[in-house]
């Protein structure tokens, strides 16, 4: 039963609409119809043209995968899966929040949020590799996918080296594994139209 409500709670905190609302009260504009239509910061930045308003989100996303871990390690205890469990809730709110029709964002930013209290390895693994990704492309979506991606596959090759840094430490490298997939699977999904539509800009570009 922790389980469930431990993925409720984060579900809750995590589908708060954070940049629909932002833009809506600032500046009138409906966020799932502008821009990309994605719900997260970096949309908000392109659509309002605001430096501010980009970063109020980021820090509002951010700290939904903070409180979603916090809350659940007061009340049922520092657990691996319990915190976990609960970020993953967070992260799928995000990315489908009932509030705006299961539209929502990519989930980075809360992922961060939540890894900041159960894994810094994690965050700090794919920042690296997101730095080489876009050092490589120069392109943020391209970055994103495969950073999480290659962190994904990292969580399998190395989980016991991840999860010794860990704390809590999860119970065994396939539990690390498997939740820390399941996490960045969520954030994958989010990532395939613009990776699709970063592949068909590049055909393009080298067909011409």
């Amino acid at each position: 039963m922790n389980y469930v409500l431990s993925f409720v709670i984060g579900l809750l905190i995590g589908s708060f609409p954070t940049a629909y609302i932002i833009l809506k009260k600032y500046q009138n504009i409906d966020i799932t119809q502008n821009g990309s239509s994605n719900v997260g910061a970096f949309n908000s930045y392109k659509v309002s043209k605001s430096k501010k308003l980009g970063i109020a989100v980021f820090v509002i996303d951010f700290c939904k995968g903070i409180v979603s871990v916090v809350i659940v390690k007061f009340l049922f205890g520092n657990q691996f899966p319990i915190l976990m469990i609960a970020l993953i809730g967070a992260v799928f709110g995000h990315c489908f929040s009932f509030w705006i029709k299961f539209k929502g964002g990519r989930g980075l930013a809360t992922a961060a949020g939540g890894a900041i209290i159960i894994s810094v390895p994690i965050l700090a693994i794919w920042i690296f590799l997101w730095l080489i990704s876009y050092a490589f492309r120069r392109n943020i979506h391209f970055a994103n996918f495969s950073a999480t991606l290659l962190s994904a596959a990292l969580g399998f090759s190395i989980g016991d080296v991840m999860n010794k840094y860990t704390y809590p430490r999860a119970s065994s490298e396939l539990e690390f594994s498997i939740l820390l997939l399941i996490l960045l699977s969520i954030i994958l999904i989010k990532h395939i139209q613009p990776i699709k539509e970063y592949i068909s800009s590049n055909l393009k570009t080298s067909g011409n």
